[in-house]
């Protein structure tokens, strides 16, 4: 059978470092941004940084999170699809093309999400050649499939919201049974993993030196917060403790479905996070400790953050600039405030001061949720300026240090086993491959991949 030719985009380092892409490439990537976002040139502007190299960054004013601390987000919404899980796709796909385990000519590519991720698959593997269908819970926002079959991909809508992972693993199985088939699973996929450990992890090194040449923080990152939906996310925190042996890593989930807290089940509607199970790519053992926030004070806090009366009160009452209050505006989704949200919380618990700093993410932005929130509104009524005001001393401000469980020997231990009925019972994977990932050796074998798979990008870029 004739294989089509190898459609690739950059390496890991190129992803970190795009002032290191062929100049004429980064030059058309940078043009078809705007003039042609399905052009497959856009796969060189999968980075978090902007034209100027600089990180995709905003350090969140006092006056809104209420603690000393500096707290600063990353955000995804400039990458090609408008949320930062193209990344983790496009790392995942071409991982598996150079190992020859997919072919553009052969297999349909089938994308496990419950969002994100999916619409980042579609828009990669239709630009590298690929036909794909993406299963998601049927509860998600209605923009999320409108975005997948812009792209390019069919859409399959399993029973459930947010946390009902287990229905897309069931299909899936079922979707293995042709043979054409490949899933590319997020939630065990280390193409994920490796795309956060590497680029978003020394993404935020990098930019922890640019804030302290700017006289913010003391150079140092003290915690990284991050929802756990894949946990792909999350692994950047790998590679911050690598840098900062005392550095805390943070997951967070919904109260709703408190997995990792208390073995909690449930239904929520942080979109993108908490999924009943921890994933296979998730290194728990590096975990410092799991926080929980409740996915209403998330809605209501995006509401607070992207509708005129939050704007208006945000200015007036707390004296926030206006162009700070506009691009606030424009990053946030609902994972993104509850990142936020925990960020606070972990600087409260620890008792951070002015010159520590917490990064934390936000992964999409409001393009997603319009119809989500005219939800909230129809169920809660219009927000006026004084329900702002309160939203921002009870959400923001108040937020408590409770529904939280420090990272201990013991907590570890249970948060590992819980992989145990996922992965093992359900999924085809063996004790022997679970008791594996306890050593840290494990995880620093598949960090090191890194730099024989941009070696491979490169090799097959020359021979295309």
């Amino acid at each position: 059978m004739t294989h089509k030719s190898i459609i690739t985009g950059p390496t890991f380092e190129e992803m970190l470092h795009p002032e290191t892409i062929a100049p004429a490439t980064r030059a058309a990537a940078l043009r078809m941004k705007t003039e042609d976002p399905l052009d497959p040139i856009n796969l060189f502007n999968i980075t978090w940084k902007d034209a100027a190299n600089t990180p995709y960054y905003q350090v969140l004013p006092t006056a809104l999170t209420g603690v000393d601390a500096n707290i600063v987000v990353l955000y995804g919404k400039e990458f090609p699809t408008g949320a930062h899980k193209v990344g983790a796709a496009y790392s995942v796909l071409v991982e598996k093309e150079l190992f020859g385990e997919v072919d553009p000519s052969q297999h349909t590519l089938v994308w496990p999400s419950t969002g994100n991720y999916g619409i980042g698959g579609a828009w990669v593997g239709c630009r590298m050649g690929f036909d794909g269908i993406v299963v998601l819970p049927a509860e998600m926002s209605q923009e999320r499939f409108e975005r997948i079959r812009s792209y390019g991909a069919r859409v399959i809508a399993t029973p459930g919201s947010e946390s009902n992972v287990k229905e897309i693993y069931d299909k899936t199985w079922e979707l293995r049974r042709d043979p054409k088939v490949r899933v590319l699973n997020q939630f065990e996929v280390m193409g994920n993993y490796r795309f956060h450990y590497y680029v978003t992890g020394n993404t935020i090194v990098e930019l922890a030196a640019l804030l302290h040449s700017q006289g913010i923080g003391n150079g140092k990152i003290a915690a990284y917060c991050s929802a756990m939906g894949s946990a792909g996310t999350i692994a950047a925190g790998d590679r911050l403790k690598q840098v900062w042996p005392d550095h805390r890593i943070i997951g967070l989930e919904p109260v709703q479905c408190p997995t990792m807290y208390n073995n909690g089940y449930g239904s929520h509607d942080i979109q993108g996070i908490g999924d009943k199970h921890v994933t296979w790519i998730h290194n728990v053992n590096n975990m410092d400790a799991i926080m929980c926030l409740d996915d209403i004070e998330c809605k209501k806090g995006l509401q607070l953050l992207t509708e005129p009366a939050g704007w208006e009160t945000l200015q007036r009452r707390y004296g926030i600039a206006p162009e700070t209050v506009q691009n606030l505006a424009a990053i946030f989704g609902i994972s993104g405030v509850c990142n936020v949200l925990g960020a606070i919380k972990t600087a409260k618990y620890y008792g951070l001061g002015s010159q520590e700093t917490v990064v934390t993410i936000c992964t999409d932005a409001i393009d997603r949720y319009y119809s989500v929130m005219a939800a909230m509104t129809a169920c809660y009524g219009r927000m006026d300026e004084t329900e702002a005001a309160v939203r921002v001393e009870s959400i923001f401000h108040d937020q408590k240090t409770d529904w939280i469980r420090e990272g201990t020997q013991h907590a570890r231990a249970c948060w590992h086993n819980l992989k145990y009925y996922t992965w093992v019972e359900q999924q085809g994977k063996t004790v022997q491959e679970l008791d594996a990932q306890k050593d840290p050796a494990w995880w620093l074998e598949h960090q090191a991949l890194v730099a024989e798979i941009d070696s491979k990008i490169r090799s097959a870029r020359q021979a295309s």
